[in-house]
C-alpha cells in the first residue's frame, strides 16, 4: 500500500504562481511515476503531468511552458511549480502514484486551486 500526502493550493490571483507538493510512504520502492491529475467541475479528471523514476515527464499541452513537474526520489515525493496561472486552472488536484505494474493506481484527497481574474 502507498499513501499519499498533497500540500499547497489555494486562492491565486490570475497571472500568480502556487506550488503543489505530494509524498508518498508506504510501499514506495514499487511506485514508478508520480504526477498530479486535476478536475474541474462538471468535467473529467485530466492528467497535469506525471514523472517517471528516471525523470521522464509528459506534460498536457495546457499546461506546458507554465508549469514544471520535479521529483525527489529519496524524499519520494514530487513538486508542481504553477507559474502564470489562469482562471482555467481552477480544479481539485490530485496527486497519483503508478506502480511499476501498472495496478493499483494511488490517489490522494485532492486540493483545490482557484486562480481568480
Amino acid at each position: 500500500q502507498v499513501q499519499l500526502v498533497e500540500s499547497g493550493g489555494g486562492l491565486v490571483q490570475a497571472g500568480g504562481s502556487l506550488r503543489l507538493s505530494c509524498a508518498a510512504s508506504g510501499s514506495t520502492v514499487s511506485i514508478n511515476a508520480m504526477g498530479w491529475y486535476r478536475q474541474a467541475p462538471g468535467k473529467q479528471r485530466e492528467l497535469v503531468a506525471r514523472i517517471t523514476r528516471d525523470g521522464i515527464t509528459n506534460y498536457a499541452d495546457s499546461v506546458k511552458g507554465r508549469f514544471t513537474l520535479s521529483r525527489d526520489n529519496a524524499k519520494n515525493t514530487v513538486y508542481l511549480q504553477m507559474n502564470s496561472l489562469k482562471p482555467e486552472d481552477t480544479a481539485v488536484y490530485y496527486c497519483n502514484a503508478l506502480p511499476y505494474t501498472r495496478i493499483p493506481a494511488y490517489w490522494g484527497q485532492g486540493t483545490q486551486v482557484t486562480v481568480s481574474s
